[in-house]
């Protein structure tokens, strides 16, 4: 009796996650960060079902002191407040390089390396319904594992616009 129970909440389980979705699946767009994070990113959102989802972003940083490249991936859980308002959350990780030159007592000095962080993720979007079109704030909370690039904790306060498709 046990497994015909255990098998039937299964079977439930799976077949309300696999419904089909209504809407768009995707989004890409642009999250502006704070200079805690790398700044600009490119933001791609893909749906699982109608509470979870992946993000993944690619930031960058290029200027004549400091570059840097930083790619984060999130799991989401997303619940609905009302019509096209919806807050989430999440964790994930994120990896990436940087370089620095700089000019220190008429010497050009370099360093470089690697990076590896823990990251959380919460915050509140609108869907528009008129056009398929997503905004959202957000706060991410960084863990760096090494402290080569940084040392410490970091949040990274961001606005994003995406597409939906």
């Amino acid at each position: 009796m046990k497994k015909l129970l255990l098998s039937a909440a299964l079977i439930l389980a799976v077949a309300s996650t696999a419904q089909a979705q209504k809407g768009p699946k995707n989004a890409i767009g642009l999250r502006f960060g704070g200079n805690h994070g790398l700044g600009t990113e490119i933001s791609y959102q893909r749906d699982l079902s109608k509470n979870n989802r992946l993000e993944l972003d690619l930031g960058w940083r290029n200027n004549s002191d400091y570059d840097a490249v930083k790619v984060t991936g999130l799991y989401q859980w997303v619940w609905n407040i009302e019509g096209g308002f919806d807050w989430y959350a999440g964790v994930g990780a994120a990896v990436g390089t940087w370089n620095s030159s700089y000019y220190h007592d008429h010497k050009k000095h370099s360093d470089s390396g690697s990076f590896g962080l823990i990251t959380g993720t919460i915050g509140l979007e609108y869907n528009f319904k008129e056009v398929p079109l997503q905004v959202s704030l957000d706060l991410r909370p960084e863990v760096y594992l090494n402290d080569s690039y940084r040392n410490g904790i970091y949040a990274d306060l961001g606005i994003a616009v995406r597409y939906r498709f």
